[in-house]
C-alpha cells in the first residue's frame, strides 16, 4: 500500500477516465484514446526533473478532441484522464522497468521486453527519446497502486465495452486512437507519413477494415503507411481476435497536422483534420454496416478499399 499515492490518485485524478456514450449505442464499434490524458498531479509533477512541457511530449494530445464526435455517430469512446508519463494503459500490467526502482520487483513482473528496455514500461522511465522522468527512484508500491486503482479499472471498462458491442452486433470494431510525433518519421524516400495504420501485420483486424481506412485516407490527399514504425501496441495485440469478433485497428496522427509540437497549441488545420477524420469514421461505418464485420473468413473486399 502507498496511501500517499492513493490520495493523489482520490484527489487529483478522480475520475481517471470516462465514458462518452452515444444518445443510443448503433455500431459495433468502440473508440479509445488512453494517452490524450493531460491531468498532472502535483505530486508527480515535483517528482519529475522535467518541465511539464517536456513531460507532455509523450502526450497524445487533443487526441480526444479530434474524435468527440463519435458519440453522435452512435459508438461510445473511452477517453483517458491521467498522462502517459504517469501510466501508461497501452502496455502489459506489469511492465516494469527494474532501473526505475529504488526495491525489488515481483517476481510476476517483465523486466525483458523490448518496451521496458527502451524506457517506456507500464509506468515510463524516459520520454521522448531519452530525457529520464523522475529524480529518485520509484517505489513497487507506488506503481500498484497506479496499476491497481487505474490500470485494472480501465481495462475492464475497455474489456465491457468490446462485449457489449459484441453481444449486441455479433462483433467489436475498436479503433485505438494515437498520435506521433513529426520529427523522426521520413521514410527512405523522404516522404513524411500524416498517418500509420497499424493491425499487427494483418492479425488484429479484417483487412477490409485497414484497406478501407487507408483509402479513404489518401483520398482526402494524406500520405499513409501501413504498419510501420507503428504496428500496434498492446492493446491492439491483446483485444485484437478477428476469428472470434473482435477487431482492433490502430491509428496514428502526424502531430504538425494539428498542433504546434514546441508550444502545444492548436493550429488551424485542427478542425479540418477533425472534419476529415469524421468523413473516414463515417466510411469504415458504412462498410461495416452494408457487410456484418465476420467472425471468420474474409468477405470480399470492394475493388476500391483494396487498392
Amino acid at each position: 500500500m502507498c496511501p500517499e499515492e492513493a490520495e493523489t490518485i482520490r484527489s487529483e485524478l478522480s475520475p481517471a477516465f470516462e465514458v462518452i456514450q452515444p444518445a443510443k449505442i448503433e455500431r459495433p464499434f468502440v473508440f479509445n484514446s488512453p494517452h490524450s490524458g493531460r491531468r498532472y498531479p502535483k505530486s508527480f509533477l515535483a517528482a519529475s526533473k522535467l518541465d511539464p512541457l517536456t513531460l507532455r511530449r509523450s502526450e497524445d494530445c487533443y487526441v480526444d478532441q479530434l474524435f468527440d464526435f463519435v458519440a453522435e455517430l452512435g459508438a461510445p469512446m473511452l477517453v483517458a484522464h491521467f498522462p502517459r508519463a504517469y501510466l501508461d494503459v497501452n502496455r502489459e500490467p506489469y511492465e516494469l522497468d527494474p532501473v526505475l526502482f529504488g526495491d525489488r520487483l515481483p517476481d510476476y513482473a517483465n523486466t525483458q521486453s523490448v518496451r521496458v528496455v527502451g524506457g517506456l514500461g507500464t509506468i515510463a522511465r524516459i520520454v521522448s527519446e531519452s530525457e529520464e522522468i523522475y529524480r529518485e527512484p520509484l517505489s513497487i508500491a507506488a506503481a500498484l497502486e497506479r496499476i491497481n486503482r487505474i490500470y485494472t479499472p480501465y481495462h475492464e471498462t475497455l474489456s465491457g465495452l468490446l462485449l457489449d458491442a459484441k453481444t449486441r452486433f455479433g462483433s467489436a470494431v475498436l479503433i485505438d486512437c494515437h498520435s506521433m510525433p513529426s520529427t523522426p518519421m521520413a521514410d527512405s524516400n523522404g516522404m513524411r507519413p500524416d498517418f500509420v495504420l497499424g493491425d499487427r501485420y494483418g492479425t488484429s483486424c479484417h483487412p477490409a477494415l485497414i484497406q478501407l481506412a487507408a483509402q479513404q485516407l489518401r483520398t482526402l490527399g494524406y500520405v499513409v503507411s501501413l504498419n510501420k514504425p507503428y504496428a500496434g501496441g498492446y492493446i491492439t495485440e491483446h483485444y485484437g481476435h478477428p476469428t472470434k469478433g473482435r477487431h482492433v485497428l490502430q491509428l496514428e496522427i502526424n502531430r504538425a497536422l494539428y498542433m504546434d509540437e514546441m508550444t502545444f497549441q492548436k493550429r488551424s488545420g485542427f478542425d479540418r483534420l477533425r472534419a476529415d477524420l469524421r468523413r473516414v469514421v463515417e466510411a469504415v461505418m458504412e462498410f461495416a454496416a452494408d457487410r456484418e464485420t465476420p467472425r471468420q473468413g474474409s468477405p470480399e473486399v470492394p475493388k476500391a478499399a483494396a487498392e
